[in-house]
């Protein structure tokens, strides 16, 4: 069964990407290098966040410190994800039923375990009305991404998907680690470059050499898959490594960090972790009854045209009640002291 995404969550989505249409095949896959595993420790340091802004929500830029830290060389992967699952017996939000305290005056027999796909044109393919283009399907969950029907089987590399803010916590603190702060998220996304627009530099990527997995073409027309993935992600490690040796930093699949959301980059006298909890409720949104919190990097569904975020400086926020199918996360460790 399919459900609309309540006004919320339409607007979180609608906002953080844009929607597609029929997609081309594309090209055929490069074959990827054999996968990065591990982290990469960066010494932290004095940058400036948000350098760059080209949305509203980007700045003002301000600057910041980090200090040392750890920080995955790639999303978690559905393998890791489900040894975490198989270790714990966790089970995600996506899995369990929906607490009605999240969706005043909706019917509580409507709410079922269930995540948020992308439908386009497949809901709605005069593309008239947004509200069909991402729904929330009954049965979508980290093992079977965009509902009852698809698998993860024999894809162990790709980035795990459907993972809800609190079960990325949860894996992290699993592994003895944490989520990123937006800022220690962003230093490692610039690669050590200064005022650049994108993590490898100013030049814009392009259809003959594609440096990222998002969206080529005419936005919503059609993906053509010019990156070897059309709308949809790729393994982990398929593209170049940023100056960090980071992969994947720029689209592929969105990325959650510790912060809560404000628009806009709040001055919090120059600390790393963003706004407090206090400040993430939307006095826009008077209903929502859960904070937000700033996702980053973009995904396989931004375009040059609409979305543009497969940038350092571009932020988010993500849906705070479930998982997504473009969204998932990498973990950090800070160094003691």
């Amino acid at each position: 069964m399919i459900r609309i995404v309540p006004p919320l969550a339409l607007m979180l989505l609608l906002a953080a990407c844009a929607p597609e249409k029929t997609v081309a095949t594309g090209p055929r896959p490069a074959p990827c290098p054999a996968q990065p595993t591990g982290e990469v420790s960066l010494p932290g340091g004095r940058f400036t966040m948000g350098e760059d802004p080209l949305r509203p929500e980007e700045g003002p830029p301000r600057t910041v410190s980090v200090g040392a830290f750890s920080i995955d060389r790639t999303e978690v992967t559905n393998a890791a994800f489900a040894q975490f699952v198989k270790a714990t017996g966790y089970v995600t939000l996506a899995e369990r039923q929906p607490d009605p305290r999240f969706y005043p005056g909706v019917d509580p027999a409507l709410l079922k375990p269930s995540a948020i796909v992308f439908k386009g044109a497949l809901a709605d393919p005069k593309l008239t009305n947004p509200a069909a283009w991402w729904q929330i399907v009954d049965g979508a969950q980290w093992r079977h991404p965009t509902g009852p029907g698809s698998a993860i089987a024999g894809q162990d590399r790709l980035p795990a998907v459907q993972i809800a803010y609190e079960d990325a916590l949860a894996y992290a603190r699993w592994r003895g680690r944490d989520l990123p702060t937006e800022a220690e998220w962003e230093f490692a996304a610039r690669g050590g470059l200064t005022d650049a627009r994108y993590e490898w530099g100013d030049t814009p990527s392009s259809q003959t050499k594609p440096r990222a997995n998002y969206w080529q073409g005419v936005f919503p027309a059609v993906d053509t898959g010019a990156d070897g993935y059309p709308a949809r992600p790729a393994p982990v490690g398929c593209f170049a490594a940023n100056g960090y040796g980071l992969y994947d930093m720029a689209g592929n699949v969105w990325e959650w960090t510790r912060d809560f959301y404000k628009p806009g980059l709040i001055d919090t006298g120059h600390d790393p972790h963003g706004p407090g909890q206090e400040m993430a409720y939307d006095p826009a949104e008077p209903k929502a009854m859960a904070p937000k919190h700033v996702i980053k990097g973009g995904s396989y569904l931004c375009a040059d045209d609409y979305c543009f975020r497969y940038r350092p400086s571009a932020r988010q926020p993500g849906p705070p009640d479930t998982g997504s199918s473009h969204l998932g996360f990498r973990t950090v460790k800070r160094a003691a002291g």
